[in-house]
């Protein structure tokens, strides 16, 4: 898609911004991105603020030019290109006039957008929207605005509340939510600030902030989208718990600000181990991750001599001793960086 914008822009401007206009909002929608990032997206491929106010929900977002959160008071005036979405919903683009090719596809794009996080919350309570719980968490969004947000939340100032991060956007759970273990693999994460109820389903990869007052949720955000990097698929792939606490991470968590893991030979060896043998991964993610050989041996399913025999030969193919202290500890790091890796910031 990106190619053929790329073609078309060479021949038709027009053309090929509209086509990266409709492969952004297709990729927003196939990652089920809440109404924040859809009105900031609309605000910066047009070049102008971008707002959707849903009066039935209370909702008002507001985007500048730039991506920041700018909220207005101001009721959004007719002669501004806008698409209505719903009898009480309508998103515009802060500019008067009829719209052209490429603010008509990128209004028509982001109107399809959030009609689908819509439909999704359809017959929910404000106090559940999405987006509310987006802009709590939002740094950029100014302090009363955020304040507004946690009290149409019904969130007390004396409540604390961890900010969760999945691959589809914020979560919020109560202080006293019963959290996983370090080493658990799911977890059943409430999508509201309500006790949370058990999921048929595991929400997927998740990280977790620390406990704090509502106010300080963007800086709860901002850890639990560290964590949220450290956390695995749970597959044979990217073996491990599929939820992290940041205060978990310690000093860990210093290894997401290596601008590029690409050089560092210690991954290149387990890169080069994991390719020359299909147990390596999990093998190696076992031993770092229990507590004695016999635990990685009962995690595996397989009789401790035969994970020791494993182990010599993943030795030989990583190329340091990994029974020793500091080369388990290297083993560890480099798991750390293999996963960091496979889950960039987003």
């Amino acid at each position: 898609m990106k190619d053929l914008a790329v073609r078309l822009a060479a021949l038709d401007a027009d053309a090929g911004a509209a086509l990266r206009v409709i492969a952004y909002f297709d990729g927003l929608t196939e990652n089920k991105a809440g109404l924040q990032a859809i009105v900031r997206g609309a605000a910066v491929l047009a070049g102008c603020p971008a707002r959707l106010d849903d009066l039935s929900r209370r909702v008002h977002i507001r985007v500048d030019q730039a991506g920041n959160a700018a909220p207005s008071s101001a009721p959004p005036d007719p002669a501004w290109m806008h698409s209505v979405l719903a009898p009480s919903a309508t998103l515009c683009l802060e500019r008067p006039g009829e719209p052209g090719p490429v603010d008509a596809m990128i209004l028509e794009r982001a109107a399809g957008a959030a009609r689908a996080v819509l439909d999704r919350t359809r017959g929910r309570a404000p106090a559940k929207d999405p987006a509310l719980v987006e802009l709590i968490v939002d740094a950029a969004a100014p302090s009363d605005v955020r304040r507004q947000a946690a009290t149409t939340l019904k969130m007390s100032d004396s409540t604390r509340f961890h900010a969760a991060a999945t691959v589809t956007g914020p979560l919020l759970l109560p202080a006293d939510v019963s959290l996983p273990p370090a080493h658990a693999a799911q977890v059943a994460a409430a999508p509201t600030t309500e006790a949370p109820q058990a999921a048929s389903t595991p929400p997927g990869r998740v990280g977790v902030g620390p406990a704090v007052a509502p106010a300080d949720l963007p800086s709860s955000y901002a850890a639990a989208r560290i964590a949220l990097r450290f956390a695995a698929d749970g597959t044979p792939e990217d073996p491990g718990p599929s939820v992290v606490l940041h205060e978990d991470l310690g000093a860990l968590a210093l290894l997401a600000d290596l601008p590029d893991t690409a050089d560092v030979p210690d991954l290149r060896a387990l890169e080069h181990a994991t390719a020359a043998a299909p147990w390596a991964l999990s093998t190696l993610h076992a031993f770092a991750d229990a507590p004695s050989l016999r635990a990685a041996a009962t995690a595996l399913r397989l009789h401790h001599s035969t994970l020791q025999d494993r182990i010599v030969a993943a030795e030989h193919l990583l190329g340091w001793p990994i029974r020793e202290p500091q080369g388990r500890l290297r083993l560890q790091l480099a798991l750390a960086l293999r996963r960091l890796r496979r889950h960039p910031p987003s």
